[in-house]
C-alpha cells in the first residue's frame, strides 16, 4: 500500500481489478453486516471493526515513517469519525437487524442525493440545476415506494423504524463527508482514515457498553457472525479502502463514483443468493428508481459523492480535492 500518486501509468488490469474490488467487496459489506449482527450487538460489532482496522492501518502508516498527527488533527478526526462512523455506519449496523441487507444498500444509495442537496444549501454552494433537482425528486419517489402502504403495491412494507434509521444514516454520512472537506486532518489520507476509525470505533464501543452490555454474550457469537466481522475488517475496511484511494489517484473522480449505483445492485443480488432475502417487484422497482436517480445526478455533476457507510467513511470530493480525501472507506458498509 502506498500513498496516492499521480506519477506512472498503471496497467489496465490493475485498474480493472481495483474497480472490481470496490464494486463487489463494498457491495458485499451490507450482507456481512447482516451476518455479523445476528449474534453480535451492532454497536459492539461496528466498534470492534473500526478499532481493529484503524489500529492496523495506523500502526502500518507510522512504521512506514508517516509523521505523527498533531493534537488538532486528532480533534478534527474525532469529529468527522463520530459523524461518519457512529451516525452513519453505526445506524446502518443497527438497522440491519430489521431491514434486509439489499434494501439497506438501496436506501443508502441516497447518500449522493443528500450531499448534492446539502451542498446547495450552504452559503456559496452550487445551485441546483433542473437535472439534479429532477434526480432528487426521483430518488425520493423511490424511497416512497419502499416505505409506502403495503396495500398500494401488493407486497409487504419495509420496517418503518429501520427505514427511518437508514435515512438518518445516509444523512449523517453526507454531513460528515461535507464537513471533512474543511477538516484540519493530516496530509496522509491513510493516516487520517485510521484516526477516524479509531475515534469512531471508540465511541461505538462506548455506546455498546452503555446500551448493549447485557446483549453481548461471547459464547453465543456464531461462526457466521465472526466471519462477517472479519470480512468487514479485512476486506471492507482495509482492502477496499486502499483500492478506493488508489483509484482516486489514477482515474477521474466521476468514474470512481460509479460504485454508488453499482453497490446497491450487488448487495441486492448477494442478499438474494447467500442471505435468502426475498426480492419483490416493489423492491426491484424502488431499487431501479433510486439507482437511476443517483446515476442521473452523478453523470451530470461528479463533485460531492460519499461512500455509503459500509465502506470506510471516505467522501468522494471534486477533482481538485480528490487527493485530499479524508478517511467510509470506512464506508457505509
Amino acid at each position: 500500500m502506498s500513498e496516492p500518486s499521480q506519477t506512472g501509468r498503471p496497467s489496465r488490469a490493475m485498474i480493472v481489478l481495483a474497480f472490481g474490488v470496490i464494486y463487489t467487496i463494498w457491495g458485499g459489506t451490507y450482507l456481512a453486516i447482516r451476518f455479523a449482527v445476528q449474534s453480535i450487538p451492532p454497536f459492539w460489532m461496528a466498534g470492534a471493526r473500526f478499532l481493529l482496522a484503524g489500529s492496523i492501518l495506523y500502526a502500518f502508516m507510522r512504521l512506514r515513517g508517516t509523521p505523527p498527527p498533531l493534537r488538532h488533527h486528532w480533534l478534527s478526526a474525532s469529529v468527522v469519525g463520530v459523524v461518519l462512523l457512529v451516525g452513519g455506519n453505526g445506524s446502518l449496523s443497527w438497522s440491519e437487524q430489521r431491514v434486509p441487507s439489499g434494501l439497506a444498500a438501496t436506501i443508502l444509495a441516497m447518500i449522493p442525493l443528500w450531499m448534492v442537496l446539502l451542498d446547495s444549501l450552504r452559503k456559496g454552494g452550487p445551485k441546483l440545476t433542473g437535472r439534479v433537482a429532477g434526480g432528487l425528486v426521483i430518488g425520493l419517489a423511490g424511497v416512497g415506494i419502499l416505505v409506502g402502504p403495503a396495500r398500494l403495491w401488493g407486497s409487504s412494507r419495509v420496517d418503518l423504524l429501520g427505514a427511518a434509521v437508514l435515512i438518518f444514516s445516509a444523512f449523517s454520512w453526507a454531513v460528515g463527508s461535507l464537513c471533512s472537506r474543511g477538516a484540519n486532518l493530516p496530509p496522509s489520507p491513510f493516516l487520517a482514515a485510521a484516526m477516524e476509525m479509531l475515534a469512531g470505533g471508540a465511541m461505538l464501543i462506548l455506546l455498546g457498553y452503555l446500551f448493549e452490555g447485557h446483549q453481548l454474550h461471547w459464547r453465543a457469537i456464531s461462526i457466521r457472525s465472526m466471519a462477517g466481522l472479519l470480512y468487514l475488517i479485512v476486506f471492507g475496511s482495509l482492502v477496499s479502502f486502499t483500492a478506493y484511494i488508489w483509484l482516486l489517484s489514477v482515474v477521474s473522480t466521476s468514474r470512481v463514483a460509479t460504485y454508488a449505483y453499482v453497490n446497491p445492485l450487488v448487495a441486492v443480488f448477494l442478499g438474494w443468493v447467500f442471505g435468502a432475502e426475498s426480492i419483490s417487484a416493489r423492491e426491484l422497482l424502488a431499487t431501479a428508481i433510486i439507482v437511476t436517480a443517483v446515476a442521473l445526478i452523478l453523470s451530470h455533476r461528479p463533485q460531492p459523492v460519499a461512500m455509503a457507510p459500509d465502506a470506510d467513511g471516505l467522501p468522494t470530493l471534486d477533482e481538485q480535492q480528490a487527493m485530499k480525501i479524508r478517511g467510509n472507506g470506512v464506508t457505509q458498509a
